[in-house]
């Protein structure tokens, strides 16, 4: 039977009203918030790069219509704040649900999470689908900034032993290094902002040998941008690289 390729896996979307159970800061600009409840049962996030909706209220009309049980995402009326997250952790025996938000000052998300405690509440969405990428490589380049970091140490936490990995990371300074966890044989080159250059570090990569699949997630114009390098410079496997923005330099994406 022949292993099944790269593909997409849809989820019926729910919207659930889940309890803060935990806060924990990983770094001083990286915060983990663990949700749970009765609502998180059948969650189901199969891909290390999923997107939930985390939904904001920023005055009373727009609470109140987010407790309405006939809101709707795409109705008229009052509409929260959305903000896309990955799911970083998500533990169905223990009904825990971990979000990473970096903590970046003024956004509907950043501004939650700075002051969320135990007992608060968060609505999330979806994930409306799964990219499902089989362990069919030998090897894993992933790029990314902060705001890639959940997904990039799912992907981590997911790969066995025997594979090799090269991630480069843009943080805003050393503070922001995380222990990463996997079974694979992982480099992490963390690149400073401000001083050292992404695209930079990029041109000069030397890859991993064998089958491999590339992840980049950051800035949109700036994931373009590596996304170029590692086609024209590196001659990648365009069906096997998976870049995307995840944020906007205009401001108009920040979460």
């Amino acid at each position: 039977m022949n292993k099944p390729g790269i593909h997409r896996v849809t989820h019926e979307i729910k919207r659930r009203r889940l309890d803060v159970l935990r806060v924990v800061d990983i770094t001083p600009r990286m915060r983990r918030i663990t949700l749970g409840g009765p609502e998180l049962a059948g969650f189901i996030s199969l891909g290390s790069d999923d997107h939930i909706k985390l939904l904001f209220p920023r005055n009373a009309a727009e609470q109140a219509a987010l407790d309405s049980p006939t809101f709707n995402i795409k109705g008229d009326g009052p509409q929260p704040a959305m903000r896309d997250y990955t799911p970083r952790r998500y533990d169905a025996q223990r009904g825990e649900l971990d979000i990473d938000f970096v903590l970046h000052g003024d956004g509907p998300a950043s501004t939650w999470a700075a002051q969320a405690t135990p007992g608060q509440h968060l609505h999330i969405g979806g994930p409306r689908g799964s990219m499902i990428v089989p362990d069919m490589f030998d090897s894993y380049l992933l790029i990314g900034d902060e705001t890639a970091l959940p997904a990039i140490g799912r992907r981590l936490e997911e790969l066995p032993v025997g594979r090799k990995v090269l991630a480069v990371i843009e943080i805003a300074d050393a503070a922001e290094r995380q222990t990463l966890h996997s079974n694979a044989d992982v480099e992490v080159i963390w690149v400073l902002r401000g001083q050292d250059d992404l695209l930079e570090a990029v041109q000069n990569l030397t890859l991993p040998k064998g089958s491999l699949y590339c992840f980049v997630a950051t800035e949109t114009q700036l994931a373009r941008r590596v996304r170029r390098v590692l086609l024209d410079t590196h001659r990648v496997n365009e069906e096997y690289l998976k870049a995307v923005g995840y944020w906007r330099a205009d401001g108009s994406e920040e979460a």
